[in-house]
């Protein structure tokens, strides 16, 4: 399955980076390309199951169950997460109506992969540290960090760089990213509501939110330095 951009002459718009803005254009592009987003959704569900099939196991303070947590750990670290950054990547690429196939959520183990295996275990010392001192040290810097992941596939920036460039981009929208944050909660929510099956286009919905805030930042940084920055509010046709 794949998708296009074949609407050159289509609107340029600019986002702003405010949480109203990146859900309403997250919503469009949820609609432009819901099977593509809805299939990416579904792999990584199905990536995630045998962590929640060993979650669900008795037995966890046995050597047999010691064993199997660390190889559920192992098995998201190593596997999940990676996989879930390739699909933040994708969710970015339909942001921008570039052109994509939903395989190319797998093209970090073709030469990201390190990179974004270290990028996650920094975000998660600096996160845990925050939440190991007080909440909300942590709640700051997971705000700040936000934008690592589309940093390290987007621009190959290297861990450290992507931390320092997340935290510099967020300057002055980390209260916007919060409150998209808040507001994930409800979406959740209403989608729980319609009989479990709404949670996909809810998270479909958030995650097309949250690649829409790192463009609107993207496209300001852009636009300051003299640079067209491009969106299509209508898009072009999600094809199969």
């Amino acid at each position: 399955m794949n998708a296009t951009a074949t609407n050159p002459q289509a609107q340029i718009v600019v986002l702003t980076p405010t949480a109203g803005s990146a859900y309403g254009f997250g919503w469009r592009t949820m609609k432009t390309y819901f099977l593509d987003l809805f299939l990416i959704i579904l792999i990584l569900g199905a990536v995630l199951v045998p962590v929640g099939m060993i979650s669900s196991l008795d037995g966890h303070d046995t050597p047999g169950g010691v064993i199997l947590r660390i190889f559920s750990f192992a098995y998201w670290f190593l596997l999940f997460i990676p996989i879930d950054f390739g699909a933040a990547w994708i969710f970015l690429r339909a942001a921008r109506r570039e052109k994509f196939e939903v395989k190319d959520m797998f093209v970090i183990f073709e030469g990201d992969y390190v990179n974004v295996v270290l990028a996650n275990l920094l975000l998660l010392a600096i996160i845990g540290i925050g939440m190991a001192f007080l909440l909300v040290p942590g709640i700051i810097f997971a705000c700040r960090l936000a934008f690592v992941r589309y940093l390290v596939l987007d621009r190959k920036m290297d861990p450290v760089t992507a931390v320092k460039e997340s935290w510099r981009m967020t300057r002055g929208c980390a209260g916007s990213i919060f409150f998209m944050g808040l507001l994930a909660v409800p979406i959740i929510t209403a989608g729980l509501l319609c009989f479990g099956v709404g949670v996909i286009p809810a998270l479909i919905w958030i995650r097309s939110g949250f690649a829409a805030m790192y463009l609107a930042v993207s496209q300001g940084e852009a636009s300051q330095a003299g640079a067209a920055p491009a969106a299509d509010p209508a898009g072009p046709q999600a094809g199969a």
